[in-house]
């Protein structure tokens, strides 16, 4: 039998077949009751330098920041409020004191921004550059958690913001690093006004930290939610294969940012695949009720509605403006 490999199998066949054979389960939420009054959930993630981020044009406090933003966003999809935090920072030589206590300072800033009570740090040592780990505890109400739906066909597929523009801003500093690298000049300065906001949508994301209030406050509750950060098609992968669903994303009702068509062009990138399967955008999709169609349109206005749940023989498509539907394919999944 021929040896299985990472680029045969994909990301989420390679986790599956890791758990075959234990007590355990792949893809679920580590949740547990505390005495009937609350269900607590946790979220774990680690940055790589050189894998999750680049020095050479990532800033140290926005990197703190976006890495608490990733995990708190995990919280926020299953209807969790953020609770306790741990971190560790791996050090390398090259760091010194004031460059982590910037990076302290990022994830301070997003900690206090998203309610957390308490967090935690600790600092050990690294052989190759700065990693960031970040465990997040949350807390759902057992009677809001009783209170979500199940899904059915029909349902709206929603997304917190526009996407695709992280990708973008990340391929433009990718572009002027080795612009600035080729050129050998020290004192050149990158070419970056342009297109600012795409470049921050990748350097600090940001997530509305009272949505899980508001959520609650309305009485509108998601049958399914996931933070986007590998895609909008992984996400709506994984809405299918939870919810049993089939999905329809509709390619002309995805919000893009301003000047992503125009980078797109200068980069000879396609927006559409970029939102696609380009990754980092660190985006809220919930899947709401139809029949809160309008209450959902009026209160939660930032939203977007991309498209509706299906019948299971559908499986995962987009849609063209023209009506053709085409599966969607995503990184990470064994294509079928």
């Amino acid at each position: 039998m021929a040896e299985e490999t990472f680029s045969d199998l994909g990301r989420v066949e390679a986790i599956a077949k890791l758990y075959e054979g234990t007590p355990y389960k792949p893809f679920q939420s580590s949740w547990f009751e505390t005495s009937g009054k609350s269900y607590i959930g946790s979220h774990a993630r680690t940055f790589l330098e050189g894998i999750d981020f680049d020095l050479t044009y990532f800033p140290l406090k926005h990197l703190g920041y976006k890495c608490v933003t990733a995990v708190t966003g995990e919280l926020y999809a299953e209807m969790s409020h953020p609770r306790i935090m741990d971190i560790r920072l791996g050090i390398s030589s090259k760091l010194d004191f004031k460059h982590i206590k910037e990076v302290w300072e990022g994830i301070v800033a997003a900690a206090k921004e998203h309610g957390y009570g308490q967090v935690t740090l600790d600092l050990v040592p690294s052989s190759n550059g700065l990693a960031v780990s970040v465990s997040c505890v949350g807390e759902t109400a057992h009677l809001m958690a009783k209170r979500r739906p199940a899904a059915k066909s029909m349902d709206l597929i929603c997304i917190s913001d526009n996407i695709g523009a992280a990708f973008m801003g990340f391929q433009v500093l990718e572009r002027e690093k080795r612009a600035f690298e080729k050129s050998g000049d020290a004192v050149a300065q990158p070419k970056l006004d342009d297109y600012k906001n795409l470049i921050g949508a990748y350097l600090k994301p940001q997530i509305n930290s009272r949505i899980i209030s508001q959520l609650e406050e309305t009485e509108i509750m998601p049958s399914y939610g996931y933070l986007v950060t590998r895609g909008l098609a992984d996400a709506v992968r994984r809405l299918v294969r939870d919810s049993g669903l089939g999905a329809k994303i509709y390619v002309d009702k995805l919000p893009f940012a301003g000047k992503t068509f125009e980078l797109g062009r200068e980069l000879n990138i396609d927006p559409i695949s970029a939102a696609l399967n380009g990754g980092e955008d660190y985006r809220l999709l919930f899947t709401i009720p139809i029949g809160k169609h309008e209450k959902f349109r009026h209160d939660f206005q930032t939203f977007d509605i991309i498209g509706h749940l299906a019948k299971p023989e559908v499986g995962a498509v987009a849609v063209t403006p023209d009506g053709v539907e085409l599966p969607l394919k995503a990184q990470g999944w064994k294509n079928e």
